[in-house]
């Protein structure tokens, strides 16, 4: 971990000193940046589903144990405890993951209001609806998951969830 943060504060140096040299980066550059951004955000996303999973198989297979040898009962972990801050942690990361999407879509939107006074424009949309389609495949992975588990989540938090489920593809859908 040393090793990384050495290495992450030696490329922010490298980048500062870029930026301070030249003032900016061309555009291509931070739309690349920024595409690399929302793909490790996806892929930390769908790494939290396949953990939810992981968990839902493990309580399923230890249930399934107890049933058998009640002597294991009071040996087997109890993975529930750590679905609800998992489903957390993912559900806070499908938002972030909504925020990079909907502040590209403004971009977007105001790069085609400039293309009405003369400003280039690409007009291209197969990025932004492929990014838009990435986020809900895993918003619908994520959503299921919860419904799988929604037994263990409890009456509290379940609702809690629902509703930040709905914000999130609600204001993908109006933007």
């Amino acid at each position: 971990l040393r090793l990384v943060a050495v290495l992450k504060a030696i490329l922010e140096g490298e980048k500062a000193a870029v930026l301070k040299r030249d003032h900016h980066l061309p555009l291509s550059f931070h739309r690349r940046q920024e595409e690399l951004k929302f793909s490790l955000g996806l892929q930390r996303l769908q790494h939290r589903i396949r953990e939810i999973q992981a968990l839902q198989d493990g309580s399923t297979a230890s249930l399934q144990l107890n049933v058998r040898d009640p002597q294991l009962k009071s040996e087997a972990n109890h993975p529930e405890s750590e679905l609800p801050p998992l489903i957390l942690e993912a559900v806070k990361e499908l938002e972030l993951a909504k925020q990079q999407v909907l502040k590209r879509i403004q971009i977007w939107k105001r790069q085609q209001q400039l293309a009405g006074n003369g400003a280039l424009f690409e007009e291209n949309l197969a990025p932004l609806q492929k990014r838009c389609e990435s986020l809900v495949e895993v918003y619908f992975q994520l959503h299921q998951q919860v419904m799988a588990v929604s037994a263990d989540l409890g009456a509290e938090l379940l609702p809690r969830l629902l509703e930040r489920f709905n914000e999130v593809l609600s204001s993908l859908v109006k933007r």
